[in-house]
């Protein structure tokens, strides 16, 4: 069974390896046969490349984890991005919604939605 703080402390490191840009250590916490329903695809590199993508278009991105809620396998995410100019280009930053399923302390499979983003930087257009 996962716990809250076990849980917390994953999607922690996994946002450190986003926001410090080191994506090769994004690997140590996703199992080898980890999914992501966004992108559809199994392994972990279709995610480093989004990741790549993403810095290249906005190189001051940033995630910033706001709820961690637990249940069980699965932790549910509620995420703001920093560091990307809005289409109104108001105050209210893009959201990322995420739940994963954890496996033996790892990352096995992740589904996701956003909010907020242009166009260019939808995760779910990241890669098209």
């Amino acid at each position: 069974m996962t716990t809250r703080g076990d849980a917390s402390a994953l999607v922690r490191q996994m946002q450190e390896c986003f926001n410090n840009r080191q994506f090769d250590q994004g690997d140590d916490l996703h199992t080898p046969g980890f999914f992501s329903h966004p992108l559809g695809a199994t392994g972990f590199e279709a995610g480093k490349d989004a990741w790549r993508t993403l810095v290249a278009r906005f190189p001051g991105i940033r995630v910033v984890a706001q709820d961690i809620l637990v249940d069980g396998d699965r932790a549910a995410v509620r995420s703001t991005v920093e560091g990307i100019t809005t289409p109104d280009d108001d105050d209210a930053q893009p959201m990322l919604f995420e739940i994963f399923r954890i496996d033996n302390g790892r990352f096995a499979e992740m589904w996701g939605a956003s909010t907020g983003f242009p166009p260019s930087a939808s995760p779910e257009n990241v890669l098209s």
